[in-house]
């Protein structure tokens, strides 16, 4: 996949440090996790969306996690969404173009937090 070979090519000190997971939408276009995200680890979901599709997220988490929606285009990175030390959210993605998205949450903490994560492909 391009996202994991630039990942790797870019960041291999990080990837060690990553719960990367693929998005397998299940029935109703639905994905939701739930997991603990060590502290200096970060949990990534990931995903390829076509044009026109939109996705509803939400997240709660115990504790601070900085957050963001991202995709790669050539060696540039774009993020629909950003946040710093929030707990809980929700918004859409509106998929203009064809891209591997990915959502993904950092622990910056010296704690282990919770994150419930979910996902509503329309």
């Amino acid at each position: 996949m391009r996202r994991m070979a630039f990942a790797l090519a870019l960041l291999p000190a990080l990837t060690a440090h990553a719960d990367v997971i693929d998005i397998v939408w299940q029935d109703g276009g639905r994905f939701e996790r739930t997991m603990s995200v060590a502290p200096g680890r970060f949990a990534e979901f990931c995903g390829a969306l076509r044009a026109g599709q939109t996705v509803d997220w939400s997240f709660e988490a115990e504790g601070a996690l900085d957050f963001n929606i991202h995709f790669h285009v050539g060696k540039d990175v774009r993020y629909p969404a950003r946040m710093k030390g929030a707990r809980k959210s929700r918004g859409a993605l509106a998929v203009d173009a064809p891209q591997d998205y990915c959502w993904m949450w950092a622990n910056k903490s010296a704690a282990a937090t919770r994150l419930s994560v979910g996902l509503i492909l329309k």
